[in-house]
């Protein structure tokens, strides 16, 4: 764990990477902390791009009223493919030298702490990340911030699809996002009843999805809901509803859930997850730690290196899918 003696007396804080529902509040919880440490705070607008372009604004302890309950984030995000060349991060600290930040608070996921590294290994800019992302996949945490309201909306969407499902006597496939993660698969899977869960990283065939489906079919069960995991990139759930209709001459249905599960107001517990990180992540930097991630474990929150969190990989729950199997049966 990295340490650097400085007097801190500006904090940057910018969001990165996809949205995710609570991140307003971890910069509720920064700006209001930093605040109460006698500590300035700026904003930095659309991630890396504010970095680079010098999208800076101050934020106020009043800025930060009535916006917990909001999802996206309010300071804007995005990605930065030029962040990835050296001229361009020197610009990018130029930038937090002319304008007086002494530190960074970064949110987001994987992507977005592996820029806030190399911010600290090539520049010395203390930084510190807080996990941001629905798909839980990073390393080093248990949750992610916007985790637990993913999950919430996908498992929603799925109870009313269920519905529909059972009075068609269908069988439907509901893509979830996750990228390569299955985590959001795994835990709506079970909390939803699905007879199979596809992940990238289980062993799932169609073959098995269609065993299931034909068992249950054999004990009366007229419907079913399968979970698949988007993968690289979305819409793997058609190709699983074609070989299952090829297979079984079922009518597959495909629903794919996208983008609404990374939008509306998060859970409570996200908002308190957020506001304990947001919390620690001022407060690590106050301590000279720095090119850290705040993380939970049982929920306790720790403090993990960044190049921990990125370069190693957060497994999806096979048992978990496990269960849901045998639940289903």
């Amino acid at each position: 764990m990295a340490q650097f003696q400085k007097d801190i007396r500006k904090i940057g804080i910018f969001t990165s990477g996809g949205d995710a529902p609570g991140m307003n509040a971890a910069i509720r919880a920064v700006v209001r902390i930093a605040t109460s440490r006698n500590l300035e705070t700026v904003g930095i607008l659309s991630g890396y791009i504010g970095l680079i372009e010098g999208l800076f604004r101050p934020l106020q302890t009043r800025d930060m009223g009535n916006i917990i309950q909001r999802g996206g984030t309010i300071l804007k995000t995005g990605r930065s493919a030029d962040f990835l060349k050296a001229d361009v991060r020197q610009q990018a600290v130029e930038n937090l030298k002319r304008a007086g930040i002494d530190a960074l608070v970064c949110i987001g996921g994987d992507g977005s702490f592996r820029g806030a590294h190399t911010l600290w290994t090539e520049h010395q800019v203390p930084v510190v990340g807080i996990p941001g992302t629905i798909d839980n996949d990073i390393f080093g945490t248990d949750r992610t911030i916007g985790f637990d309201t993913a999950v919430n909306t996908a498992l929603g969407a799925i109870d009313k699809i269920r519905d529909t499902a059972d009075s068609h006597d269908r069988v439907f496939i509901v893509e979830v996002m996750g990228r390569n993660s299955g985590f959001i698969a795994s835990w709506v899977g079970l909390a939803g009843g699905a007879e199979e869960i596809f992940t990238p990283d289980a062993n799932t065939t169609v073959d098995k999805a269609v065993d299931r489906i034909r068992e249950a079919q054999k004990r009366g069960k007229k419907s079913s809901i399968i979970i698949a995991a988007e993968g690289q990139k979305p819409g793997r759930a058609y190709d699983l509803a074609d070989a299952i209709r090829k297979k079984t001459g079922l009518d597959a249905k495909v629903c794919i859930l996208g983008h609404q599960q990374r939008g509306g107001s998060p859970t409570a517990n996200d908002r308190i997850l957020a506001s304990r990180m947001g919390a620690a992540a001022v407060d690590a930097l106050l301590k000279g730690h720095c090119d850290v991630m705040v993380g939970t474990d049982r929920d306790q929150l720790t403090l993990v290196s960044l190049e921990q969190a990125t370069s190693q990989e957060k497994k999806t729950p096979l048992d978990y899918i496990q269960l849901a199997n045998w639940l289903a049966t």
